[in-house]
């Protein structure tokens, strides 16, 4: 798409954007509940939003994971699986999604964010259980490559799910949760941006303005989530989730 179609208040707006969508989805996941709606406002097509998004947040995820990498505090043997896992999974999904109206998938957004939020204010502090459970497997087997179908297919909320799926099955402590998810969500980002990229659904200058966002944003998250109290973690995904229920029905409204 031609840059000239866009403002400089609509590239600064859409920065900033990517500046908060970063920090949001390195801490709690949901960056795209904020990037999907804004792409919207700005005019571009529903089905170029999906792959402008998976473009820019890529940027996010991949720093975040980097970082992570780089601090010792992924290993890449415990992850590759998974993230190959979240790759297929997204590929599915991504490929799906070009042949289908993506309005009938409107309906997701409000159902996740409930989910989401609901789960993080009655769920019990997790015990660490050992990497053999069948919990862990239940992880592996369906639950990555599930959000990962559904991050190719559509996408905002896909870390959190992420985060949501590491606490509920691998018992894992959120910090650890939110950690795991950002190898995770980012081998989804990719997947899918190669999916939209081949059927031509990218706008890629807004999608490089959002990228710088997303840089400063997602480096800026990564190093506050390694000194996070993880009570406050929960607190942000619950409230994120809520503010962003509330944003969502009003733009239906």
């Amino acid at each position: 798409m031609d840059i000239a179609n866009f403002s400089l208040e609509i590239l600064a707006f859409l920065f900033l954007i990517g500046v908060l969508a970063g920090f949001l989805d390195t801490l709690v996941g949901g960056g795209g509940l904020l990037a999907v709606p804004a792409l919207l406002l700005s005019g571009i097509p529903p089905i170029y939003v999906l792959g402008t998004n998976k473009f820019q947040g890529s940027m996010g995820t991949g720093i975040a994971t980097f970082l992570l990498f780089r601090k010792k505090k992924l290993d890449w043997q415990s992850v590759k699986n998974l993230m190959i896992a979240s790759f297929i999974g997204s590929v599915i999904g991504g490929i799906i999604v070009q042949f289908v109206d993506t309005e009938i998938l409107s309906f997701v957004i409000p159902i996740v964010l409930v989910i989401i939020a609901i789960y993080f204010i009655v769920s019990p502090k997790p015990r660490v259980i050992s990497s053999s459970s069948n919990s862990d497997k239940r992880f592996e087997s369906y639950a990555v490559p599930g959000v990962g179908f559904y991050d190719g297919m559509f996408g905002p909320g896909a870390g959190s799910f992420f985060v949501m799926t590491g606490v509920m099955l691998k018992k894992l402590e959120i910090i650890q949760a939110t950690i795991l998810a950002k190898p995770l969500n980012f081998a989804s980002n990719i997947a899918g941006f190669i999916v939209f990229f081949i059927f031509g659904h990218i706008a890629f200058i807004v999608g490089l303005v959002m990228m710088l966002g997303q840089l400063i944003g997602s480096f800026a998250g990564t190093h506050y989530l390694l000194k996070a109290n993880p009570k406050v973690i929960r607190v942000l995904i619950v409230i994120s989730s809520l503010v962003m229920l509330a944003k969502y029905v009003d733009s239906l409204i």
